[in-house]
């Protein structure tokens, strides 16, 4: 029988995090495990968990950030499948049971991800044509953004033992990279259904902290062109949105007069072929 281990990353939101985990001793199909790995919180999380009855385990770490976070659970986990959660979303009551009955159907699928739900400032929003979701060969719609949402996902975790883990040298956009990785060797299954509520607009969104987000999925798209991508429809798939995205950034860089920022991002248009 398939096991699942839920991954809970989280960071002071004690309060949100209840929410999540109420959504998944909730699921139809429980889990094998749930970890939670608090990384550095100071709101009380712990005493909010251990309260529980018992059927969560509790990692605690210094500070380290999200792909840290991730990581440990991983680490930790001892399912067959693993399904992340992001402390400030929610899953539905089915989803788990829905994932595993497409793994079932599919036994050969290592990554199944599903429609969800946009909650900004409380209230439902429309995702953008961009942000659609899909499934099977979808490198190339990952090279624009992130298409597969963490909280939607469950992955193999044979899938980690070939691409590694996540980046914990990215302060931000460690999913994008990690997307890269896994959809440059394997195809995904999509769940057109909405089995997930994601929740935003909150001050502590990694999106708000830092400027200029593509900084980080340009270092992304450097390291893949560095690792074992073969393919050269990919490899210039990956230059080209390397040359849009610096092009981009550059233009932000010398409205700010970031100096040094500036030298590097024309240096790296000239690198891939663009003055």
């Amino acid at each position: 029988m398939s096991t699942i281990s839920v991954i809970i990353p989280t960071y002071n939101r004690a309060a949100c995090l209840a929410r999540a985990l109420d959504s998944v001793l909730a699921q139809s199909h429980a889990p094998h495990e749930i970890i939670v790995v608090d990384d550095g919180s100071t709101d009380g999380t712990r005493a909010m968990v251990e309260a529980l009855d018992g059927a969560i385990h509790y990692l605690h770490q210094d500070n380290q950030g999200v792909s840290a976070a991730r990581n440990a659970g991983i680490r930790r986990a001892t399912g067959q499948w693993l399904a992340f959660l992001d402390s400030d979303d929610e899953w539905l009551p089915e989803k788990l049971e829905r994932q595993l009955a497409l793994a079932r159907r599919f036994p050969s699928s290592r990554v199944i991800h599903t429609d969800e739900i946009w909650i900004r400032n409380g209230k439902r929003v429309n995702p953008r044509l961009k942000h659609r979701k899909s499934g099977g060969d979808i490198f190339l719609r990952c090279l624009p953004l992130c298409v597969i949402s963490p909280s939607s996902v469950m992955i193999s975790r044979k899938v980690f033992d070939t691409v590694g883990l996540f980046d914990e040298t990215l302060p931000a956009c460690e999913d994008y990279d990690m997307w890269l990785r896994i959809c440059q060797r394997y195809s995904v299954h999509y769940l057109d259904e909405p089995l997930i509520v994601k929740y935003g607009g909150h001050p502590d969104q990694l999106s708000r902290r830092h400027w200029g987000m593509d900084r980080f999925r340009i270092r992304a798209l450097e390291k893949l062109l560095h690792s074992a991508l073969t393919d050269d429809a990919h490899r210039q798939a990956v230059m080209e949105t390397i040359r849009d995205k610096a092009g981009v950034y550059l233009q932000g860089a010398m409205k700010r007069n970031k100096t040094s920022e500036v030298r590097h991002y024309q240096e790296l248009l000239q690198r891939y072929g663009k003055d």
